[in-house]
């Protein structure tokens, strides 16, 4: 089956030129293809296009209004393909980013309004979700994860580095006693997060080597590290935190950073991931440049 795009350009070119020969030049094909091309067409459609003669071409009826619909579908599809091509070297149209809740609210959301002003051509839809939504079904153009990642065919470049903190306020320690060992976290109200991407709800895991693993419970369960820092810091039990959701408040007092006999287990880092693409998008490429420029070398989430 013939392509009817080509054949549409050919019969356009055709018109114009006034013969077929001349539309197989501008096609780079031969003669005979293009006459074939027309052909289908009229079979196609059911009627014929021109009144053909050995020395020209002339349009019918039908040929006529066939004409106007094929300049207005061709002028609509080269100007997609020039929209989308520019794309790749332009940083323009939709961009949408998926980042977990808390560090796009305190670390993304805020340095939007310097990205838009450096890209202005670029309208950003900033996603804050804890679950991990799939790019791809999802149609998300770039993602930020924290942690450790796992088998995917997606492109990652790391942002930074994340520490885990077990902290308390210090009303709470004055209650309850100050932890010194992983296995004292038995006799402590611990306050757990149930989307960790290691772990669980149910066991927090020390060591540099991860093989630590400690079994704890508590009152409060939740999907979001903010509710979790807000109970803490009431004094309700521990947490065990990446240290951007506590830093401030550990810097004002609030909570107080404890260390036990195994150090906090290291879960990766910040990653920025984007779909397997040689060439992803200018407004991709900008935006991963951004954030790499904004938090590749000063990490404002650490102590």
């Amino acid at each position: 089956m013939l392509d009817r795009i080509t054949s549409m350009r050919v019969f356009v070119r055709a018109t114009s030129a006034g013969s077929l020969s001349a539309a197989a030049r501008h096609q780079g094909m031969s003669p005979a293809m293009a006459t074939k091309h027309v052909d289908a067409l009229e079979a196609h459609l059911g009627v014929k296009l021109f009144h053909r003669s050995t020395r020209r071409l002339t349009l019918t009826e039908a040929g006529n209004r066939y004409l106007e619909a094929c300049q207005r579908i061709l002028g609509d599809i080269d100007e997609a393909e020039a929209t989308i091509s520019s794309q790749r070297f332009e940083a323009s149209g939709l961009l949408r980013l998926n980042v977990p809740l808390t560090f796009g609210i305190h670390y993304i959301a805020p340095i939007l309004f310097q990205f838009s002003r450096r890209h202005p051509a670029v309208k950003v839809e900033l996603g804050l979700s804890d679950s991990q939504v799939d790019l791809i079904d999802g149609g998300w153009d770039m993602a930020v994860r924290i942690g450790k990642l796992g088998d995917s065919s997606l492109q990652a470049r790391k942002l930074g580095d994340v520490p885990l903190v077990l902290c308390a306020a210090p009303a709470y320690l004055d209650s309850r006693g100050v932890p010194r060992r992983v296995a004292d976290l038995a006799q402590h109200n611990c306050l757990t997060y149930n989307l960790a991407t290691t772990g669980s709800a149910h066991e927090w895991i020390f060591g540099r080597n991860g093989d630590i693993r400690a079994k704890v419970d508590g009152d409060l369960v939740a999907n979001n590290g903010e509710a979790l820092l807000a109970a803490a810091v009431q004094g309700q039990g521990l947490i065990y935190q990446p240290l951007f959701i506590v830093v401030e408040s550990l810097r004002r007092g609030e909570l107080v950073a404890l260390e036990l006999d195994q150090p906090p287990q290291v879960i990766d880092g910040i990653y920025i991931l984007y779909p397997p693409d040689r060439r992803p998008p200018a407004k991709v490429r900008v935006m991963i440049d951004f954030l790499v420029e904004t938090y590749g070398g000063t990490q404002p989430w650490t102590l």
